[in-house]
């Protein structure tokens, strides 16, 4: 994040391209782990910006333990989303490139989440939408998975 606190100090709420990584967790009722935002109280998936020097692998798997408190690999990118765009609520305007990830959970220890980013996780039904998505691009990535999903026998 202090990256990221560095270009904001250089150019304010300017519009800027943004790269990040999220990640898709299901459980073996093939439900997806989702995290409540702390910032506007919208859900989405665990993920975030890229720090300087990270692949987007790296990337997904840092923010995924820092959004939900779980460790993970990818295995598999979804896709790649790079035609949205996003106003956070103190007025930076962001285009957001985003990999998007199925992962996988590496070990049975989890850790307590930021609580500055997360409110709370939850795993939600394919079958049943949360609340409110954070933004476009999070709903998005729910059809996404959602059509991945229907057409693996293994899930």
């Amino acid at each position: 994040m202090a990256y990221i606190k560095e270009i904001r100090d250089l150019v304010g709420h300017r519009p800027l391209i943004m790269t990040s990584a999220s990640g898709a967790l299901l459980d073996q009722q093939g439900a997806v782990l989702l995290q409540e935002r702390a910032d506007t109280g919208d859900w989405g998936f665990p993920g975030g910006y890229m720090e300087f020097g990270e692949s987007f692998e790296q990337t997904v798997k840092r923010e995924f333990k820092e959004d939900a408190g779980i460790e993970i690999v990818p295995v598999k990118q979804l896709a790649i989303l790079d035609q949205d765009f996003y106003t956070y609520p103190n007025g930076d305007r962001v285009q957001p490139i985003n990999a998007f990830y199925l992962v996988e959970e590496t070990s049975a220890k989890h850790y307590q989440p930021k609580v500055t980013e997360t409110t709370t996780t939850e795993y939600f039904s394919l079958d049943e939408e949360p609340p409110r998505f954070f933004n476009g691009q999070h709903e998005q990535m729910w059809q996404i998975l959602k059509d991945f999903t229907h057409n693996r026998k293994d899930i």
